[in-house]
């Protein structure tokens, strides 16, 4: 905890205005945005007049026992004003991307930048990855052909040119309503299903997240020497199969604005957090997978887009991607920075 910054941030809350001591203290903080002096006056102000919008949604829609103020300075605000001058530099509705595994944050961070992005004055609008699903019957009839494609989740799995249509209506500004689409996981005894599309209308920002947003195709010569769980001739073949199927994506993650990948320091992390939320559940009464269907269920997926292998590239990729989040084990983020620019320590 950086107590000298908390001062700092907790004075702004109070209504004073950051002095030439702070403003040299804050801009000596590495970060992916700016930390011009005129930067951190407006990001104070915004501290001071959005912070009971946030606090309001951090007690008592996310339940947490308090505002994680640092975050709010380092991460969600400076985004969030990102974003509204990327609308209003590109003179249209915009659309950042945000890539992520499961425990890194991206529904919550969703939600934050929805209630941030709406008191700026933007209408807000969410995209997962999980709703451009193909409908249960064109999944079953796709297991037919492939039966590797056991799970939803994977290149393949997904309807691209209905997000094509999407994204294009999106960034087009129609006054028309968008149908977005929305998938219900819970429908055909958790195999999940289509359901009937979102109508918005009047888009200045989609979130599209998922845990494949803006990964490319590799070499694939490099999958011939792939780290485990990939062992087998037949485990090989999969993931090069999913590689390919990835340039299927490319238009897509081409109408992308920007895009924020959230990086968790340990990839590895993410057995442990799905067993937690499983766990969770089973406390709850409700149905989960054991740990050993789990240990199935998280490797299948780094068979098919190994995370050693696939974003590497990206996470020194500074023409794709614009801002990295390292996540920590408990879920926190942490600095937030540029491709090729870690802070160091």
């Amino acid at each position: 905890m950086d107590t000298k910054l908390e001062g700092y941030l907790q004075g702004v809350l109070r209504g004073e205005v950051l002095t030439s001591e702070a403003i040299a203290y804050l801009s000596a903080i590495p970060s992916a945005f700016s930390q011009s002096p005129s930067a951190l006056q407006k990001r104070a102000a915004q501290l001071h007049q959005y912070f009971p919008a946030i606090e309001d949604l951090c007690l008592n829609t996310l339940d947490w026992s308090q505002v994680p103020l640092l975050t709010l300075w380092q991460l969600w605000l400076p985004l969030a004003q990102q974003i509204v001058a990327l609308r209003t530099e590109r003179q249209r509705p915009v659309i950042p991307g945000f890539l992520g595994g499961q425990g890194t944050g991206k529904t919550t961070l969703a939600q934050i930048l929805t209630r941030l992005l709406t008191a700026m004055g933007c209408c807000v609008a969410s995209l997962s990855l999980d709703d451009l699903y193909k409908t249960h019957e064109e999944r079953q009839r796709l297991l037919e052909t492939d039966p590797r494609l056991r799970w939803r989740g994977p290149p393949g799995t997904h309807d691209v040119e209905d997000g094509l249509k999407v994204l294009h209506q999106v960034q087009m500004g129609t006054d028309a309503p968008i149908w977005v689409p929305r998938f219900d996981k819970s429908l055909h005894g958790g195999m999940g299903d289509r359901i009937p599309p979102e109508p918005i209308t009047s888009i200045d920002v989609l979130l599209f997240e998922g845990w494949f947003v803006g990964i490319r195709p590799i070499n694939p010569a490099l999958l011939e020497t792939a780290p485990p769980p990939i062992v087998t001739e037949s485990d090989r073949t999969f993931a090069q199969d999913c590689n390919t199927r990835l340039h299927a994506y490319i238009p897509l993650w081409d109408l992308l604005d920007m895009l924020v990948v959230l990086n968790p320091v340990d990839y590895r992390f993410s057995k442990t957090w799905r067993k937690q939320a499983e766990h969770q559940m089973v406390k709850q009464g409700r149905s989960g997978l054991s740990d050993d269907e789990i240990e199935q269920f998280v490797e299948y997926f780094w068979k098919a887009l190994h995370p050693e292998l696939f974003w590497p590239p990206l996470l020194q990729d500074s023409q794709r991607v614009d801002v990295i989040v390292d996540i920590q084990a408990d879920h926190a983020p942490g600095m937030a920075y540029r491709p090729g620019h870690k802070p160091l320590g």
